[in-house]
């Protein structure tokens, strides 16, 4: 029979191979507080700090305290689910303060949705099935606003665009890349040589009838 772990009893998988040099350490809880848990406190904080798009030391830790109060369980945090938080965070790739922001928000949200998903599983009463059903409907709605503002920043402001299928005939060229198209109309005017030239009628002078008591003329 298939069993899955207690949370307070879940064991962090280990790194094997190359992915041990990446991989950020843990955060080990003290009675003043909590600290990067690494041999090398130098090194750890920057292996912190690259996992969570930190540009420096007051960032870092500044993220940390608020991952940490997102992930407490009432009133103490919770190294299991702050554990999960940071290896998301890691896995986004934040490139600079914006998106260590943004990403760190996201994971926070997805723990408070599946706090709520909890909740509404286990509610007791109507009123508890609805307060946390609403509760997980609001942030079910924020997390993939989040992810398309992401993807915004991401790709400077423009909405990203996936090909599926590219057709090109004989003697297309296809271009492959970021292609941004603008609307413009073109008026095209014709050339004077193009214009249909319109042929006015000459009047014709009408000829007078012939009299018949005119005589040829006689040569002298």
């Amino acid at each position: 029979m298939n069993t899955i772990a207690e949370i307070e009893n879940a064991v962090p998988v280990a790194a094997t191979g190359s992915d041990k040099a990446a991989v950020a350490p843990q955060i080990k809880f003290t009675p003043e507080g909590f600290c990067v848990d690494h041999p090398d406190p130098e090194l750890g904080d920057r292996l912190m700090a690259d996992a969570l798009g930190a540009v420096d030391q007051d960032a870092m830790h500044g993220l940390l305290r608020q991952l940490a109060r997102a992930s407490s369980k009432g009133r103490k945090p919770d190294p299991n689910n702050l554990a999960f938080m940071i290896s998301m965070v890691r896995s986004i790739h934040p490139r600079d303060s914006i998106e260590a922001m943004l990403v760190a928000q996201m994971v926070s949200i997805h723990v408070m949705a599946m706090r709520c998903a909890y909740h509404l599983a286990n509610a007791g009463d109507v009123a508890r099935q609805d307060s946390a059903a609403r509760a997980l409907g609001r942030l079910a709605r924020v997390f993939p606003a989040q992810i398309d503002a992401l993807s915004r920043y991401r790709n400077n402001g423009e909405p990203a665009i996936t090909v599926q299928n590219v057709s090109v005939q004989d003697g297309g060229k296809a271009i492959v890349g970021n292609v941004t198209q603008h609307a413009s109309v073109i008026v095209a005017k014709k050339s004077r040589a193009e214009r249909p030239r319109k042929h006015s009628a000459k009047p014709t002078r009408a000829r007078r009838p012939a009299r018949a008591d005119a005589q040829p003329e006689t040569q002298a």
